[in-house]
């Protein structure tokens, strides 16, 4: 396998680029800024912006898989930034892929795709899109994935899109670091009384999930042209999964609570002012923040087991050791068995 990674240096993207190196996969990673970690990994490293339609085109010659990782997260900001990196930034590695005889696109979706401000339990693919979305991510991440979906069997292409759910662990720049953060400073509250269940995904299981759909994928194969949600078996209660990443830094549960009601009129408050006075930064809550935290979502992956032959390659309780030993300072260490 020659392979491309775009966000190879992001948070999963490294994760995937590294279990590929243990494959023996000759890997290609496409980003934008420079990475500490992968100047130490053998790999060639083109930079470049998704939305840079001949820059992706380049990287995708002499590659039979590219993995699509690369994305523009967040509850904030234009509506020309996210289209512009999460739907057209896609729809140019589908165009590269198409032109340089690329035969495999995994995609790195969003359950956030098909969030309609209801609970989702146990739910499972056959999930539609919502009729609106409150936020620019998961609008401009829908339209991507129609887009690698739609594009399967184009030009000899197989492509898949995988949905992982708050992915955790080790190097995270966003959901663990921004809870601490907010523990600390006491700004932290529960939206609703912390019972809704979550589903969640550790992250090198999530790049594992990535690898295996690559392997499985071809136009033959019932992975083609198909959506998967990504995570562990067991979900939890939102308030106590919260409670135990906090306790991995010290911290005390988490008491505060706020309404689910009383949240989304805040969210709707911050959103008006952010976007009349054009303060800098996101706003603490919005209106889509508030129906995520709290409403219940569980996802069901006996489609990706089926199809993929999925299996998880780190339990929850090892990595829950592993970020442990990182949030407290100590050398992370893979363990190899």
């Amino acid at each position: 396998m020659q392979a491309l990674v775009t966000g190879g240096g992001g948070f999963l993207g490294l994760y995937v680029v590294e279990q590929l190196l243990d494959d023996g996969v000759q890997v290609r990673v496409f980003c934008r800024g420079q990475y500490d970690e992968l100047d130490r990994l053998d790999v060639e490293v083109v930079s470049g912006d998704v939305r840079d339609a001949s820059a992706v085109s380049s990287a995708c010659e002499g590659i039979d898989t590219v993995f699509h990782v690369a994305a523009v997260p967040g509850i904030w900001g234009s509506w020309k930034m996210f289209h512009g990196i999460n739907t057209i930034g896609t729809q140019n590695v589908i165009a590269g892929c198409q032109r340089h005889g690329v035969s495999r696109l995994v995609y790195t979706s969003s359950p956030s795709v098909v969030f309609d401000g209801r609970d989702h339990l146990n739910a499972d693919e056959t999930l539609d899109y919502p009729t609106r979305f409150l936020s620019h991510y998961p609008h401009s991440k829908a339209l991507a994935e129609q887009a690698v979906i739609a594009a399967n069997g184009d030009d000899g292409l197989a492509t898949c899109a995988l949905r992982p759910h708050l992915i955790w662990g080790p190097r995270d720049t966003q959901l663990v670091p921004r809870l601490v953060q907010r523990a600390r400073s006491g700004s932290l509250r529960l939206v609703g009384d912390g019972t809704n269940m979550i589903s969640m995904v550790y992250v090198e299981n999530a790049a594992a999930a990535h690898v295996q759909a690559a392997k499985s994928l071809h136009l033959d194969s019932p992975v083609a042209g198909q959506v998967y949600f990504v995570n562990e078996f067991k979900p939890v209660p939102c308030g106590e999964w919260i409670s135990t990443l906090l306790g991995l830094a010290g911290l005390p549960p988490v008491e505060k609570h706020v309404s689910a009601r009383a949240a989304y009129g805040i969210g709707a408050v911050c959103e008006a002012a952010f976007g009349l006075l054009r303060l800098p930064g996101e706003p603490p809550m919005t209106r889509f923040l508030a129906e995520q935290l709290s409403s219940s979502h569980t996802y069901n992956i006996a489609k990706l087991q089926r199809d993929v032959g999925y299996s998880p390659i780190v339990s929850v309780e090892e990595g829950l050791k592993r970020l442990g030993a990182e949030m407290r300072g100590n050398e992370f260490r893979e363990s190899r068995d």
